[in-house]
């Protein structure tokens, strides 16, 4: 699996990493990296908006437990493996 060129979220969540070739760890990070991005989209759209501050800070907010998720699920998912 690629990371998708320019994207944050396949940045954030390493999502060409798997040393342990599981599927479903693709799936988690894959899931994770596009919700990740959404946030980013919001960002991006929100900068010309009255409420572009809080927008941000909230997407951001999302954004970071969305990668400690996806962290915590690929630990589950490898867990006794």
């Amino acid at each position: 699996m690629s990371e998708v060129k320019g994207s944050i979220g396949a940045y954030r969540v390493r999502e060409s990493f798997n040393p342990s070739g599981e599927n479903i760890v693709d799936k988690i990070k894959r899931y994770t990296a596009d919700l990740i991005d959404i946030c980013e989209d919001f960002k991006k759209s929100s900068r010309d908006d009255v409420n572009s501050d809080e927008q941000a800070r909230l997407a951001a907010l999302a954004q970071t437990a969305y990668e400690e998720a996806a962290m915590w699920a690929v630990k589950a998912a490898t867990t006794n493996k």
